[in-house]
């Protein structure tokens, strides 16, 4: 029996890995380039002497390319399981383009089921998006397809499976594309650090197991000895009250992740911690490091101690410098940084998840023998009203944020808040979506482009009901805010506060229509869905071809969700509608919104969905420009 996850077909009935027959020549112990070498009796630290890095994956250059999508048995963490790999590699390889050129590239699947390959955040036709149900059928078992286009951007970028939960078992990769003009800035050397999650268990089980119980993979829920240290530190009254509203919410300040390190291993360049990736560097050199978070489903903290970081392209696009110690990144988002060591000794990299429930680690370092200190955990990050987009001033509004089942912003079913058209006149202003993604302000209602939106939030009836459990009464702009967890921690973290494009805006253009989509949710039975309908229910988006519009997310849940929209670019509203920012993914933190600018510039159909990979089967809309 197959399902629709958004976009993707997950056979049900398929093997899991345990039951896959894999030839043993497809064997490879921990997947590192280290490990392959050392079988050949080449030792790891010749590895490193020759090529300056341990375990990079290879790369792969030229505008020609032949990937081959198999099975594959890999040893992350002491099991043998089975893997999805391309080329024989978990991740994949680097593939190096030229801006300009145009790229081939034939992909075979060897997998028994169908398979497919993304380009992530790379501006290019429809038809070779790689979207299984949207803009291709996907590769058949035992067949190649050719993707063809022509490379209009530089940058970092990556790429990986849209098709069932290929992307959690291995099928993922970096992109590089050099530029042909040269950059704002200089370096000696160049790495790739991709960031991923691995587990052994079957994605498919993991899925399971959330439906069952969303909680299943949280260790961190308060027991009775955090009961106690509450009332100590904040007396009974206000303990009760906390916990109550919580309570009242059917969430808890602690839930954080759906999945974690319980059973996920955290890999840098198919790395485990234990191990760790290493890369050397000289003194006083510029060092260039490529950030990817390939991860399926986690965020992770990153920085280097003893390291300045200046951030130079975040998503693949320039950037002013900024110089900071730390910063959040959500899956499938990139960031460009450069280093400069000046002393002769190790560095640890170090990126912990979220939920502090593990990291994945590498070394910098002027020898291959030197390793560096694994820096503690910092704190659990706990959940507030506010991080819910609570009104505290006003907390007679936690019923109505909390009565399933009574709309009060519905009016019948129409949203005519500020005059905004009726529903059943949706499809003439641009959007037929019966779930509201119709909710459109004229230009004349909204605020001036890089201000983001003033439109008021409206709750509409399709959010009301079991499927939901939240709504945010007070959602606000915290651009600024690098969010729970890293506030106020003596580091300096950056925020999307702080991108500016380093050129002016790309299209000033006033935007002439608002879009105002709620990311919903219900986490006690693990639903997703965009103002409150799951994918397999809604309508399709509808841009006109060349019009400026804006996109305004508000998140009521207590997840993070990193929004992805295909063939278009996010131009993200900062705040300074001069230089904005562009980007592919726009994480949208809980309880807030978030506003951004798209020129629908390119005809076609497209994905447009919450990258996180268990969230995607109710969190996804199809986009039509036409």
């Amino acid at each position: 029996m197959e399902q629709l996850l958004g976009g993707m077909r997950v056979n049900n009935q398929r093997k899991t890995y345990d039951e896959i027959n894999i030839p043993r020549r497809h064997f490879v112990k921990g997947v590192t380039a280290g490990g392959v070498l050392f079988g050949l009796g080449v030792s790891p630290l010749a590895l490193l002497a020759k090529t300056g890095s341990s375990a990079q994956q290879p790369t792969l250059s030229g505008n020609r390319f032949n990937l081959t999508i198999e099975p594959f048995q890999v040893n992350f963490t002491g099991n043998e399981r089975f893997a999805t790999a391309i080329n024989g590699s978990v991740p994949g390889p680097i593939l190096r383009w030229r801006e300009g050129e145009r790229v081939t590239l034939n992909v075979t699947n060897l997998l028994a089921e169908s398979s497919s390959i993304h380009w992530h955040g790379l501006i290019l036709p429809a038809s070779m998006e790689g979207v299984p149900g949207i803009s291709f059928n996907g590769i058949d078992p035992g067949q190649t397809f050719r993707y063809q286009f022509d490379v209009k951007q530089s940058g970092t970028f990556w790429y990986h499976s849209h098709s069932a939960f290929q992307e959690q078992t291995g099928v993922y990769g970096s992109i590089i594309i050099d530029p042909v003009e040269p950059e704002p800035f200089t370096y000696d050397r160049d790495y790739v650090i991709l960031l991923s999650d691995w587990s052994d268990e079957d994605p498919t089980r993991i899925y399971s197991k959330l439906k069952k119980m969303s909680g299943y993979y949280n260790f961190a829920e308060r027991t009775t000895s955090d009961l106690v240290n509450d009332i100590r530190t904040k007396g009974v009254a206000r303990t009760w009250s906390d916990r109550s509203m919580w309570n009242r919410m059917r969430m808890s300040d602690r839930d954080l992740s759906d999945v974690t390190g319980y059973t996920y291993t955290f890999l840098m360049n198919g790395v485990p911690p234990l191990k760790g990736w290493t890369g050397l560097f000289k003194k006083n050199e510029k060092i260039r490091l490529r950030i990817i978070n390939g991860s399926a489903m986690s965020f992770f903290d990153f920085r280097i101690p003893g390291l300045t970081m200046t951030v130079v392209s975040a998503d693949g696009q320039n950037i002013e410098p900024i110089s900071v110690d730390e910063f959040r990144i959500g899956v499938a988002e990139t960031y460009d940084v450069i280093v400069s060591p000046k002393s002769d000794r190790a560095y640890c990299i170090f990126a912990q998840a979220f939920d502090r429930t593990g990291y994945a680690r590498g070394t910098l370092t002027p020898d291959p023998t030197l390793t560096a200190e694994v820096p503690k955990f910092d704190p659990y990050p706990v959940l507030s009203h506010q991080d819910m987009g609570m009104d505290m001033a006003n907390m007679s509004g936690m019923d109505e944020m909390m009565d399933t089942n009574s709309p009060t912003h519905s009016m019948g079913g129409e949203t005519d808040h500020m005059k905004m058209p009726k529903m059943n006149d949706m499809s003439a202003s641009g959007s037929s979506d019966k779930s509201m993604h119709g909710m459109t302000n004229s230009a004349h209602m909204m605020g001036s482009v890089g201000k983001g939106s003033d439109t008021e939030i409206v709750h509409t009836n399709t959010e009301f009901g079991p499927h939901v459990d939240a709504r945010a009464q007070n959602p606000t702009y915290r651009l600024d805010d690098p969010g729970v967890g890293l506030r106020n921690n003596g580091r300096k973290v950056l925020s999307y506060a702080d991108l500016r494009n380093i050129y002016p805006t790309h299209d000033p253009r006033e935007p002439g229509r608002e879009i105002q989509l709620h990311l919903t949710g219900n986490m006690a039975r693990y639903m997703w869905s965009i103002n409150g309908v799951k994918y397999a229910d809604a309508e399709p988006l509808q841009f006109k071809y060349g019009e400026r519009l804006r996109i305004t997310l508000v998140n009521d849940t207590m997840m993070n969700h990193p929004m992805h929209l295909h063939g278009m670019w996010s131009d993200l509203e900062t705040g300074d509608g001069r230089q904005v920012p562009r980007k592919h993914t726009v994480v949208v933190q809980p309880g807030s919104k978030i506003s951004y600018l798209v020129t629908a510039d390119a005809m076609g159909d497209w994905a447009y969905h919450c990258h996180l990979l268990y969230h995607m089967l109710g969190m996804f809309r199809k986009v039509i420009v036409s």
